[in-house]
This record gives C-alpha cells, sequence and structure tokens, in this order.
C-alpha cells in the first residue's frame, strides 16, 4: 500500500486528484489536503468583482465528489512540510504521512511586501473569490461616486492576464452604466511593455493592448514600481531600460486593483533544497524535487526563472494550460514508480489562453510557453469573450462530476478548434 498525498485543492491539485484516482492500484490511498473544502473558479474572479457572477455560481463543495471518487479529503490546512520526515503536519496538530507528495499549493499573496496594498490596505485584489467579492462591494460603492481608476500588477508579479482582463471588463461595465466618462483610468504594470505578460509577448500581443487600451482611453505605465499606497493615492517610480528612476508618479484613485508579487506558502517557504529563496518548489523536468525525490510539484508554487533580465522583476505565469500538463506528468509518473518504473513523462509547458475583455478578447497559443517558440499566435475578436463564458461551464459542470480529462486541451484546441482559427482568421497579429 502506497499514501499519495496532494497538497492543495485548487485547479492544480483538484485535478491530479481526478485523475491520480483513475491511476491507483487497488490497494493504495489518495488524500487531498486543503483550505477548507470548497473550490473556486479563479478566472471567474474578475467578473464576481463587477457583479456579473456570484460566488455560488463559480464554487463548488468538493467533500462530495472527493468522496465518491474514495479520496480522503482534509480541509485543515498545512502547517508545514516535513520532506525529510514524510509527512505533513496539518494547522490542527496532526500529521499526514505520505510516500508520495505532490504540492500543489498555488501562492502566497504577497500583499505585505508592498505598505498599504491589497484587501487588508486601500487596493482591492481578484485572486481570492474572497477578495472579489470585497472588490464588488468597493465597485458599487465607487459607482456612486466615481473617480479615478488605477489597476495593474506590482513588482515581482507573475499573472498579469487578470489585470488587463479586469481593467477592460471594468471599462466595459463602467461604459454600461453610462459613467465612463467620469472615470479617468491608468494601466500600472512592472512589465518593460504593454502585452509581456512575463512571457516577452506572444504574437503581437503589444500591439493588441496597446491599441485596445487607447480605444478604450486607457493610460498606462511600465516598467513601474509600486513604493507604498495611501488612502487614494498611489506611489509609483517609473524606471527607465537601465533601471535607473526616470519619472516619479503620484496616482490619486477612488477605486484600485494591483495584483500582488507571490511567493511559495508558508508550509514550504524556507525548506532548504525543496524551494528556491522565493520559496517556489524546485523540479526536475518530471516535477520532480532533485533532492526529495518522491516530491513533485505543480502549477503556480513551481519555480521557474523568468524569461529574461527586465528593469523591474517580473515572473513567469503558470496558465492553465501548462498546469494541466504539469498535473498529467505528475500523475503518470507517480503511476510509474507504483508499479516498479522509472518516472518519464514531462510537461509540454505550452500555452493557451483566452483573455476576456467584457465584450471582446485576446486568444493566445505559446508553444512552448518560454520562447523561443515553435507557435506564437494571438488573435482578438469578440468571439474570445463567448467562449471563456463557454469554458467556465464546461469547466465547473466537469468539475462537478469529478471527471479526470484533460479539461483545456479537450476545450480549447478541440471545442474551439485552435489551430484551424489559427489559418483562417482575419484579425491576427
Amino acid at each position: 500500500m502506497a499514501e499519495v498525498v496532494v497538497l492543495g485543492a485548487g485547479l492544480g491539485g483538484t485535478v491530479l486528484a481526478y485523475e491520480m484516482a483513475a491511476e491507483l492500484r487497488r490497494e493504495d490511498r489518495l488524500t487531498v489536503i486543503g483550505q477548507g473544502s470548497r473550490y473556486h473558479f479563479v478566472p471567474s474572479n474578475p467578473w464576481v468583482a463587477v457583479g456579473w457572477r456570484a460566488r455560488q455560481d463559480i464554487e463548488i463543495d468538493l467533500a462530495a465528489v472527493m468522496q465518491r471518487k474514495r479520496i480522503r479529503l482534509m480541509p485543515q490546512g498545512a502547517r508545514r512540510v516535513h520532506p525529510e520526515e514524510n509527512r505533513v503536519e496539518l494547522e490542527d496538530g496532526s500529521s499526514v504521512p505520505y510516500d508520495y507528495l505532490a504540492i500543489a499549493t498555488g501562492p502566497d499573496l504577497a500583499f505585505d511586501e508592498i505598505a498599504g496594498l491589497g484587501p487588508e490596505g486601500f487596493t482591492q485584489s481578484i485572486c481570492h473569490v474572497d477578495h472579489a467579492e470585497r472588490a464588488h462591494t468597493a465597485f458599487e460603492a465607487f459607482c456612486r461616486n466615481p473617480g479615478p481608476v488605477v489597476i495593474g500588477a506590482v513588482q515581482g508579479a507573475s499573472c498579469f492576464g487578470p489585470a488587463y482582463e479586469f481593467a477592460y471588463i471594468l471599462d466595459t461595465e463602467l461604459r454600461k452604466r453610462r459613467v465612463r466618462d467620469r472615470v479617468p483610468m491608468t494601466f500600472v504594470t512592472a512589465e518593460p511593455y504593454v502585452g509581456h505578460l512575463g512571457l516577452d509577448g506572444v504574437g503581437d500581443t503589444k500591439g493588441l493592448m496597446e491599441s485596445e487600451f487607447r480605444n478604450r482611453h486607457i493610460k498606462w505605465i511600465t516598467n513601474a514600481r509600486v513604493t507604498g499606497v495611501d488612502e487614494r493615492l498611489m506611489h509609483v517610480e517609473e524606471l527607465d531600460a537601465g533601471g535607473a528612476v526616470k519619472e516619479k508618479h503620484d496616482l490619486p484613485f477612488a477605486f484600485a486593483m494591483m495584483l500582488p508579487a507571490f511567493r511559495g506558502v508558508a508550509a514550504v517557504r524556507g525548506i532548504d533544497k525543496l524551494v528556491n529563496p522565493r520559496g517556489f518548489v524546485l523540479v526536475d523536468k518530471h516535477q520532480r524535487n532533485p533532492t526529495y525525490r518522491n516530491v513533485f510539484a505543480v502549477g503556480v508554487c513551481v519555480a521557474i526563472p523568468p524569461t529574461g533580465p527586465t528593469p523591474v522583476p517580473c515572473g513567469v505565469p503558470k496558465t492553465g494550460f501548462m498546469i494541466e500538463s504539469m498535473v498529467t506528468a505528475t500523475v503518470r509518473n507517480i503511476s510509474a514508480l507504483l508499479r516498479g518504473q522509472e518516472a518519464h513523462t514531462q510537461g509540454t509547458w505550452n500555452a493557451v489562453c483566452l483573455a476576456d475583455f467584457g465584450d471582446s478578447g485576446v486568444a493566445f497559443v505559446a508553444q512552448p510557453q518560454i520562447p523561443p517558440r515553435n507557435v506564437n499566435w494571438a488573435a482578438k475578436g469578440a468571439w474570445v469573450h463567448l467562449a471563456k463564458v463557454g469554458f467556465e461551464k464546461y469547466f465547473l459542470r466537469k468539475m462537478r462530476t469529478g471527471e479526470s480529462e484533460p479539461f483545456y486541451e479537450r476545450f480549447l484546441l478541440k471545442q474551439l478548434n485552435i489551430e484551424k482559427l489559427k489559418a483562417t482568421t482575419t484579425d491576427q497579429a
């Protein structure tokens, strides 16, 4: 009998558990450790923040699904991983032993690294459904007394797409409410140029995003370092290509949403040879830690170096499609080890993404995600918004039924036929 433990019940952890359950031997046991038993679909959080979705629309109680799939769900949360002892210490003081551990915790949100940042400070967030609900409350109050808006991502952030999405979605909603003319908007980002996305761009995302900003009257500041946030005022340093301060900005706001930098969660942060100095898990090409060979990791918690130097630090995003490939590789490798074979499967680490703009959007394909690439394509159109809505419904339905399948691959590549769209679209970059 082998104890297989999945630490984390977000996108990567839940999908990994579903796939792993089908690969276990009869005598093995699968345990998932999460913070509570409820899963929420993070890509829908921007919609929650403007009132297009409610929490119950995008949230699933995993307890019944896990029980049906004979997966033990432990909602206490993890206090500390002890890789030398092959156990995970839980928040209630108990421990779960493991023969194989798959870490899929997602990130810790480092709001504290900038004074005044985050829901406990003066800016909003869409990183968690709790934050999105608070952002919605703040947004409704803002709409009764509109003023300047600042949206973006701070230094060290590694997830830029949602910031762009929220800026465009906010613009769309403000126009629907007929108050857009009373709302100056500024996009503030650590990226060296608009559309960099932590990926050095995909296709002409630079041109597409800049054009969209101009069309929607959104100003932008790149190479931006947020030095602090006061109530209704954000302090930003704009750096030049050499990293010197080019200009300082004091940006007034009546509503602000800034994505924070990510770091590893407390349960693994600081463990020598398991994580890097930022707390992200070190893995080889098989998603396996080089030192602790029975520990794997998938998703945002994985350490990936940046695509190249930038004046302001920019991390690399871990997109859903990429996470899915990490999951499949991990499941196959643990399955092989359980049967006395070698780990041999590698994730593809490709990116296929839909970025919603509220009334249109951008789709992009990066194969592989880190350049240089074999495929480097982006296109814009109203179909992207409709596709994202369709994917949300498809994904949540599959998660509720506990089906184990490559969600992103099946929907994006097969149902949307991305390859055909790449060949035929007239709105290409």
